[in-house]
């Protein structure tokens, strides 16, 4: 099973704090550096400010090596999409081809709001046209046009460059991320488009029902079911016995009969459990959701006494 690290660093992180968290990340043999695309703190002052995505992933695929790179997820109201498939395409050349795109409709109005981007009440239809062009452009051979005529965005003539290093379905392009709790669209658009259907934050009991739908929905357009990667979120809340639980809760704000309720927490043993169990419901990656950016023991902990175990 695939372990990611998946930082929310609008709560209050600078670029040089990422970047610890990332060498971490790439030092302690976890597979990947992911985090959210957010612009405004959530029940903070978000001190000193935000940073953006794309701009953090390219200065990390520079400064790391190995650890595969991305979003969870971007927003389809934050980039015109020609220009999201050149931003995509540029990092992963300066990565050398780890970088993955996950994509998602938007849901934080006041941070729209707060820097002055229009949130449109539908926005499904944006997501649709939008993964359908930004594969459309990578995917392009070199020397043609790609054009595209949609409710939402027009191209003409574009020359669709650049390519990403990478390949999906033997033409240039990155992996693909899709996720939601919708029970037919969302499941319809990763079946076509990606190549991750993930779960963030899922009820425990719902997760083997979101997952079969999304294989259903492969098979219906004609995809081979276990082609499609299954993947889940959960906040990561690890100690080595219960007095160090009951530390990391509380320096996130959390309880931690609630962590274990709705997370990955508990103790190593606890956690490995619960991640053999998501592997019997179809997972085979699982980001970590990791709050306190200061507390790199956590992130060896779980590579020392949960990784290992789970084969």
């Amino acid at each position: 099973m695939d372990l990611r690290v998946f930082t929310e660093p609008q709560q209050g992180a600078t670029y040089d704090d990422l970047l610890r968290v990332a060498r971490a990340t790439e030092d302690l043999g976890f597979d990947a550096f992911f985090r959210s695309d957010h612009y405004l703190g959530m029940g903070t002052d978000g001190l000193p400010g935000p940073t953006d995505a794309w701009t953090t992933l390219a200065g990390l695929a520079r400064e790391t090596s190995r650890i595969r790179l991305g979003t969870l997820v971007s927003s389809v109201t934050y980039r015109y999409p020609g220009i999201l498939a050149i931003q995509v395409a540029q990092v992963d050349q300066m990565s050398g081809g780890r970088v993955e795109l996950g994509l998602g409709t938007g849901w934080f109005e006041a941070e729209h709001r707060a820097y002055g981007i229009p949130f449109p009440a539908k926005r499904f239809g944006l997501l649709e046209e939008q993964l359908e062009i930004v594969t459309g452009l990578w995917g392009t051979p070199v020397g043609e046009k790609y054009g595209f005529a949609g409710e939402h965005y027009t191209l003409e003539d574009s020359p669709a460059l650049p390519k990403p290093v990478q390949q999906v379905g033997g033409r240039p392009g990155v992996p693909v991320i899709v996720g939601g709790n919708g029970p037919v669209r969302t499941p319809a658009l990763a079946a076509r488009f990606a190549s991750e259907f993930n779960l963030s934050f899922p009820a425990f009991d719902t997760v083997a029902d979101k997952f079969a739908r999304a294989r259903a929905a492969c098979e219906a357009v004609g995809r081979p079911a276990d082609d499609l990667v299954l993947s889940a979120a959960f906040v990561l809340c690890v100690g080595k016995d219960e007095a160090q639980v009951a530390q990391r809760a509380e320096a996130i704000g959390r309880e931690p009969d609630e962590l274990r309720e709705h997370g990955l927490a508990g103790t190593p043993g606890e956690v490995v459990e619960r991640l053999a169990w998501l592997r019997e419901q179809g997972a085979t990656r699982v980001y970590l959701q990791v709050l306190d950016l200061a507390d790199l023991d956590h992130l060896e902990l779980v590579a020392n006494e949960v990784a290992p175990q789970l084969g």
